[in-house]
Order: C-alpha cells, then structure tokens, then sequence
C-alpha cells in the first residue's frame, strides 16, 4: 500500500513537473517544434472572439454525454474527431451530437499514429472511418491519430475530400492527467482564432467534463464564442 501511494505521489510531481515545463516554455520554442504545413488548419485569422473546440477519440457510452451535457450549458459547440470502431453501439450519441449542432470529424478506426501506418492502410482506414461516418451526414476534417502527418498523408487526405486539422491550443490532457492543469492552460493560452484540442474517452472524457465546466463559463465572461471548425472558419476574416 505504502508502495502505490509513493506511485500515485510520484505520478503527480512528475505530472505538475511537465506542466511547469509547458507553462514556462517560450512560444516561439513551441512554433519551432510544432509541425506545419499550409495544407493543415492550425488555427484562424479572425477580427472577433471566436474559437473553435475540437474532442478527440470518442464516442463514450459513459463520458460523452457528460460532455455534451456541459457544452449544452454554455451553448457551446465543437467539432467531435470520432474513432469509427468505437461507433457501433454508441450511434445514438452521435446522432446526439449532430442534433445538438456539434461537428463530427474524422479520426480514423483505432487510436494509434497514424504516420506509423503504411500508406495504402492509412488510406484504407480513412475510408473505413469515412463510411461509418456517412449515415450521420459525414465529415470535411480529418484528424491523423497522434497529429503526426508527412505529405504523402496529406495527399490522400485531400483526394478524398478532406482536409487536415490539428490545432493550436493543446493542454496535453492524455500526458498530464489533470483537469485542473488542462482548464488553466487553455484560459491562459487561447486567444481569437485558435483551435483547442481536447480528448474524450475513459478518464480523459472525465477529465474534459470537467475542465469544460471551468473554461466555458470564463470564456463565455471574457467575450467568446466557443464554435465549431467549419463555423470558425466561416468567421475567418477577409
């Protein structure tokens, strides 16, 4: 016993180690390290308050009507990057999602990188994902699992008529298990324009719930409105 508490206490500095690490890191070190490309939507030039949320890896029998019950509070809405295996039997949720005006996106079959992946399996799982996706009207975002892409990635993307989106606010929620980690961060980040990503599934769906209750009501204070991608961009000034 004495053991597993000197774990989970070791787990917890490590983790408030790495968020000091993140919080103190320069921007321009982030940018550095950050891959970019032209083709991929990483954030958006706007002339008013307005971000997009993105949640990744649902759905969740158990944590995404937690989210969606938050987001339905602050009538805020998101783009949902989906794991098409974890689809079948959690249909009624994603018509949920649909109905409550949120976005669906596509995040490929299982979570995994998606670079380590052979092209021609890439590909196919794509179009996998892409028709598990289609009775609930489809999507425009694609989501490569751990962000990760090369040109040939973005190629096949683009043929079949999607376009990649990462972000630029990212609490690396599944590295550091803290919703309060999470809710600061993003508030002491975001600004007009950006793409905040998040991630559903187990206890990262938990933790999501509840740092949504934190962010949402503050962003909301401040003058934001919380939109989908394709709303963001929509918004993006001429």
């Amino acid at each position: 016993m004495r053991m597993l508490f000197g774990l989970m206490a070791l787990a917890g500095a490590l983790a408030l180690f790495f968020g000091g690490m993140i919080l103190l890191l320069p921007e321009w070190l982030f940018s550095r390290l950050r891959q970019t490309s032209p083709e991929v939507l990483y954030r958006v030039s706007v002339s008013r308050p307005v971000v997009a949320l993105t949640i990744d890896d649902g759905p969740d029998a158990a944590t995404t009507p937690q989210i969606l019950e938050v987001l339905r509070r602050y009538d805020a809405h998101a783009t949902f990057f989906l794991i098409s295996s974890r689809i079948a039997g959690n249909q009624s949720l994603v018509q949920r999602m649909v109905a409550e005006g949120h976005e669906l996106g596509n995040h490929l079959t299982v979570d995994e990188p998606s670079i380590n992946l052979p092209l021609e399996e890439f590909e196919a799982k794509l179009l996998q994902a892409d028709a598990a996706l289609q009775p609930f009207g489809g999507a425009r975002w694609l989501r490569p699992g751990s962000g990760w892409y090369n040109q040939a990635m973005l190629e096949v993307i683009a043929r079949h008529g999607y376009r990649c989106a990462l972000g630029s606010v990212y609490p690396y929620d599944p590295q550091i298990g803290s919703a309060w980690f999470s809710a600061r961060y993003i508030l002491w980040k975001v600004k007009p324009g950006d793409i905040i990503v998040l991630h559903d599934y187990g206890s990262r769906g938990r933790r999501t719930a509840r740092a949504l209750a934190v962010i949402l009501p503050e962003l909301r204070r401040r003058g934001f409105k919380v939109v989908t991608l394709s709303e963001l961009v929509a918004q993006a000034a001429p």
